[in-house]
């Protein structure tokens, strides 16, 4: 009754190709927006700002960008960790030779060199698929890895190996309390999340899909396969390279190489198969599920007052959250955000049944 679009009539092809074509769904993004905006900041605490909003916003900025390559493009890649590792060092790197640039600056060059690092490793995707180029971008993981631990000038001669980064601000204002991080992240988040649903709605997003669902047939029809998945590489790598210098420089401060280890490529995949491949919602419950259900299963036996040991909780929150994985995967292969898109359809035509 209230989510139909009757009467919603589209007389021009602008109106017709808009994002968000049904009246509510505008309405329910712009309250979202001003919710996350204008409400959040000072509502919640700190803790909740720092330790779930901030890394949910990133990791969905990175799974954003990882699903543009194996949902939308149909290349699978596990080297995600890698293509973040490299936009936090290379932005570190500026940010330290030339501190006059501006924050957003650094991330943007951060972002910029990891697209190039993914298109070199995404140049074997012109010849080999599946596997064996699951194999090929697990390489960039293990180089990159020996990279930043073995070469001294990405970490600028640290012999820990370690880096921090000073105190932060965009164009004189400071970003430094949990609050403005909080902000500042978001405002990327829009905009990229912006940016990439209009790229998967244009033209290169249609040469993307039909790479992905028929490559052979694509090639037939005109499309460039080389062009398409290098594209492919290179949009998902700057999105995952921007997520890394955000990771570094606004949730963790300080870090080391094993920040982007093999675990954060296997962490964001997982997102993207949780929350649906080839889609831009989906990357976003894919990280609320990565983010939120590991706090929830380690307060739980807190709430039901039974006292465990750090590290029972630890393996039965592993156990619990793998089990809840296989069980989102047999129910529904297509992830949450085909769980989601039912919900709306029951919405269209409720309260008559189908």
């Amino acid at each position: 009754m209230f989510y139909r679009e009757n009467g919603q009539f589209k007389t021009s092809y602008r109106s017709d190709q808009q994002i968000f074509p049904i009246l509510q769904d505008r309405i329910f993004i712009l309250l979202l927006i001003a919710v996350a905006v204008l409400v959040v900041p000072f509502t919640v605490s700190n803790y909740f700002l720092s330790g779930i909003l901030i890394p949910f916003l990133i990791l969905s900025l990175a799974a954003l960008g990882l699903n543009v390559l194996v949902g939308y493009c149909g290349q699978i890649s596990l080297g995600t960790g890698a293509f973040m590792a490299v936009g936090a060092y290379a932005a570190w790197n500026f940010g330290v030779r030339i501190p006059e640039l501006p924050l957003i600056v650094q991330i943007l060059l951060g972002g910029f060199f990891a697209m190039l690092v993914g298109v070199i490793f995404g140049i074997p995707s012109l010849r080999i698929r599946g596997l064996y180029l699951a194999v090929a971008t697990l390489a960039a993981q293990f180089f990159v890895d020996w990279a930043f631990l073995r070469i001294p000038f990405f970490t600028n001669h640290s012999t820990s190996g370690s880096v921090s980064v000073p105190a932060l601000d965009f164009f004189g204002l400071p970003v430094q309390t949990p609050v403005q991080k909080y902000l500042f992240v978001l405002m990327i988040v829009i905009v990229f999340g912006l940016l990439v649903k209009n790229l998967v709605r244009g033209a290169i997003g249609r040469e993307w899909m039909a790479i992905r669902d028929m490559d052979v047939a694509a090639s037939v029809i005109g499309i460039r396969p080389m062009y398409a998945k290098l594209t492919a590489f290179a949009v998902s790598s700057f999105v995952v390279g921007v997520a890394g210098a955000l990771w570094g420089y606004i949730h963790l401060g300080s870090w080391e190489p094993l920040a982007f280890d093999l675990n954060r490529s296997f962490q964001l995949l997982f997102m993207v198969i949780i929350g649906g491949l080839g889609s831009i919602a989906g990357s976003f419950f894919g990280a609320a599920f990565i983010v939120l259900v590991p706090i929830l299963l380690t307060r739980i036996p807190d709430m039901l007052g039974i006292p465990l040991a750090v590290d029972t909780i630890d393996h039965i929150q592993h156990m619990v959250f793998g089990a809840l994985i296989v069980f989102f995967l047999i129910v529904e292969p297509h992830g949450l955000a085909k769980l989601w898109s039912i919900a709306r359809e029951k919405l269209r035509i409720w309260p008559f049944p189908h």
